[in-house]
């Protein structure tokens, strides 16, 4: 449907596109957006259609976190990221290869989003933080040390300190740094070379038996 937040794209070479497409709200993550990414993803796990998933963002923003809107109507915040556990789990343990393409900034919940994959490709103006701990939201301290390393892991949780593209490089959050505007076609030519390989399920598959239980 037209007005939904989430843009669904089949690409020839068993790849799909799903594209944040709140960009007046900077792709925050609505309930309903958590839904439809877990519900899509749910689906395209299964049978051999899909081989490789990219994930981009709409607009100036890759995705600003969970809408605040909805966190400040929230009865609790506890209450509010236990109902997105499902949302967190689907993503984290996709089975086929995911991509982000992170062209401007994925903060807070849209810095896990890009976290739970497999490969984060950015643009010159990406950045990575965990700002909301100054506002007394926790940041995403296990996950963030499964892609960085704990002592920076540490100090972008205790801080909130925002990076950009060419320091998230430097510390291995970034797996392929792009100049110019084509990221998002870059991360699609990258997942076709994924969904060629007839060992790229198998391999994901492994990732995914090897990596914590972070949102069981």
């Amino acid at each position: 449907m037209k007005d939904r937040p989430l843009r669904i794209e089949e690409q020839d070479d068993g790849v799909v596109l799903l594209t944040l497409d709140r960009p007046d709200r900077r792709n925050a993550l609505s309930a309903e957006l958590r839904g439809l990414l877990a519900e899509t993803l749910d689906a395209l796990a299964v049978g051999d259609q899909c081989q490789a998933v990219v994930l981009a963002g709409a607009g100036s923003t890759f995705c600003a976190g969970f809408d605040l809107d909805e966190i400040r109507q929230a009865d609790s915040l506890d209450d509010l990221f236990a109902e997105a556990r499902a949302y967190h789990h689907a993503i984290h343990t996709f089975p086929k290869p995911l991509i982000a393409a992170v062209d401007g900034p994925a903060v807070a919940g849209g810095m896990d989003l890009v976290l739970m994959c497999d490969l984060r490709v950015a643009g010159a103006g990406a950045s990575f933080g965990q700002p909301q701990v100054q506002a007394g939201i926790p940041a995403a301290y296990d996950l963030v040390r499964t892609v960085v390393p704990e002592p920076v892991a540490r100090e972008l949780c205790l801080t909130g300190r925002v990076v950009d593209a060419a320091e998230g490089f430097r510390i291995g959050l970034v797996t392929r740094l792009i100049e110019g505007d084509g990221v998002v076609a870059e991360a699609l030519a990258i997942a076709a070379t994924i969904a060629s390989s007839p060992t790229a399920g198998s391999a994901k598959r492994q990732f995914v038996a090897g990596q914590p239980d972070l949102f069981g």
